[in-house]
């Protein structure tokens, strides 16, 4: 992803045309806040549009705004986005943000149900369970009974064409080891998947952890197919669950626009 710092002067057809130039999963714009309670705003864009909350896009602006001089106005870092305020930690070399609240969530509809499936190409017999999970990007999640049979997945994306869907499983812990507890993988309306994806793991989080299905502190595998090893961390504090990894600035360049 791309983190453009000073783009108050731009307009939105301007960032979401630098977003198709860059043409990578995402483009954040760090602005000056308008709520008194944040410390900056975001705007997130996809190279096909904009995003109101998005969670790599969420600890990379947090990173780059931190790196840039910037200074929470109290002890936790207070985003603006389109999806509201959402609350960031820190902890050395990782950061956090808690997850927002679902925009919707509950059972999915059963037409929508089978095309994911479909689009999936999933066994029912498989299938533990399916929950809307959606922040904000849209996700709807499928819980399979194992690790394995997510790996496996080789999804039809026209079946699923503007779906959101992601999928998880448990890790056997006698099998696969214990450098984490679940498998997700994360399957975009835009026909590719997406290696990690903070989002879609806080709305699992919010899912499962909910649910008793996972403990109150866990850590998620996403990437494998893709040869990613990412790893993301869902603790949760009294009411709160925060998703987070460790994050590094890869490239620094200046543009004009």
């Amino acid at each position: 992803m791309a983190v453009v710092i000073g783009a108050d002067s731009l307009t939105a057809s301007e960032m979401a045309a630098f977003a198709r130039w860059t043409n990578l999963s995402e483009t954040t714009f760090l602005l000056q806040p308008k709520s008194a309670d944040a410390d900056y705003r975001v705007r997130i864009f996809t190279p096909a549009a904009e995003l109101p909350f998005a969670g790599h896009p969420t600890l990379g602006s947090c990173h780059v705004w931190l790196s840039s001089g910037g200074r929470p106005k109290s002890g936790d870092i207070i985003q603006e986005c389109e999806a509201g305020l959402v609350r960031i930690r820190r902890d050395n070399e990782r950061l956090s943000f808690e997850a927002p609240e679902l925009r919707r969530s509950g059972p999915v509809e059963l037409d929508t149900l089978t095309r994911a499936i479909k689009g999936l190409r999933l066994a029912s017999d498989v299938i533990v369970d399916a929950n809307w999970v959606d922040n904000g990007p849209g996700w709807l999640a499928v819980l399979l009974r194992s690790r394995t049979d997510v790996l496996a997945l080789r999804p039809d994306f026209a079946v699923m064409s503007g779906l959101r869907v992601g999928v998880v499983a448990p890790w056997d812990p006698m099998k696969e080891g214990r450098n984490a507890n679940f498998e997700v993988r994360a399957f975009t309306a835009a026909g590719f998947e997406d290696p990690v994806t903070g989002s879609l793991n806080a709305g699992i989080a919010q899912w499962l952890i909910g649910n008793g299905i996972a403990p109150s502190s866990y850590i998620a595998s996403q990437g494998t197919v893709l040869g990613r090893e990412g790893r993301v961390h869902v603790e949760q504090v009294d009411d709160r669950i925060w998703i987070g990894g460790d994050v590094k600035t890869c490239i620094e360049g200046v543009v004009a626009l």
